[in-house]
């Protein structure tokens, strides 16, 4: 069998084949070449918010919030009120597989030029010490 019709015959059986799953498990649901800012799950716990988020919702266009929904919603709730504010779309997605970070911020549709888009805080390494 020629390898076009093997590539048919997989993609009717299997569907379409996803791109960096594990990247996009981590990063809920997103491309790191997307992530604007991520905070783990401890940074997102922690009392208040933090301004690096606000200042870029404010300041970008074309954003979109992806949180993890397996934390309380009292925890994010301050991001999904200054995204709202910020006309900032947002979307709660339940990690099919375990993953540090409890909310993303990222470009909804192209990829940006970042070389680091976490905060290295004392919440951040603890929660990296865990894995």
């Amino acid at each position: 069998m020629d390898k076009k019709m093997k590539e048919v015959l997989d993609h009717a059986i299997y569907g379409t084949p996803e791109l960096k799953p594990e990247e996009k498990a981590l990063f809920l649901s997103n491309f790191a070449e997307r992530i604007h800012i991520a905070l783990t799950k401890s940074q997102v716990m922690k009392a208040g918010t933090y301004g690096e988020v606000i200042q870029l919702m404010k300041t970008k266009q074309n954003l979109k919030l992806f949180l993890n929904g397996n934390l309380s919603y009292s925890i994010y709730s301050n991001y999904i009120k200054e995204a709202n504010q910020q006309s900032v779309p947002f979307t709660i997605v339940t990690p099919t597989s375990e993953t540090p970070f409890g909310l993303v911020l990222a470009d909804a549709a192209t990829a940006i030029s970042k070389t680091s888009f976490v905060i290295e805080d004392d919440w951040y390494k603890q929660d990296m010490n865990e894995l």
